[in-house]
């Protein structure tokens, strides 16, 4: 997820249905992503971009358009019970080193396993950077991709998601683990 030198002039989009609404991907000419979540307006994902990645233009796409293929089919993957996924699909954001880190570090949170803002913290190398760790949630632009919705408060309550507590919820509930009689 680290910011390299890339073609930034052009970003292919694409809107795709969800039970929790419409989802939008904003992705790279070489197939990553760099912002996503549960809008149908584009441009309200390019502002939460990086300066240094933001694409200059925008470039509707059919949601099964080679160029956002890779995500769309993860995204209704996801939706069809396979919450992993959104796992292999190439997510590019920048900032400085912590926040970096802390992005990578949440994708190994596992679906159904949620943690504290203080575990997250803990897990990207500084316990008493809670505060930095709720930060790097709150400036991902790549909602799902990068799963913010997985980090809780410490008494185990919501907290915040820029997309509404009930999506986080549904997130949630989604993975959680299946109980089997």
């Amino acid at each position: 997820m680290t910011g390299t030198t890339t073609d930034t002039t052009t970003a292919h989009v694409a809107t795709t249905s969800t039970p929790d609404g419409p989802f939008t991907v904003v992705v790279a000419p070489d197939g990553a992503v760099l912002a996503s979540g549960w809008t149908a307006q584009a441009d309200e994902l390019v502002t939460l971009v990086h300066p240094g990645l933001r694409p200059a233009s925008l470039h509707p796409c059919d949601p099964a358009a080679p160029e956002v293929a890779a995500a769309t089919r993860a995204v209704d993957a996801y939706y069809g019970g396979d919450v992993r996924a959104i796992d292999a699909v190439t997510v590019r954001q920048t900032s400085g080193p912590f926040r970096r880190h802390a992005w990578d570090v949440l994708r190994t949170v596992a679906p159904g396993d949620p943690v504290t803002y203080t575990e997250y913290a803990a897990r990207s190398g500084r316990p008493a950077a809670v505060r930095a760790a709720a930060g790097a949630c709150a400036m991902n632009a790549a909602a799902l991709f990068v799963p913010c919705h997985r980090v809780l408060r410490t008494d185990g309550t919501l907290g915040g998601f820029r997309y509404g507590l009930a999506i986080k919820r549904s997130l949630l509930d989604r993975e959680a683990p299946r109980v089997t009689a």
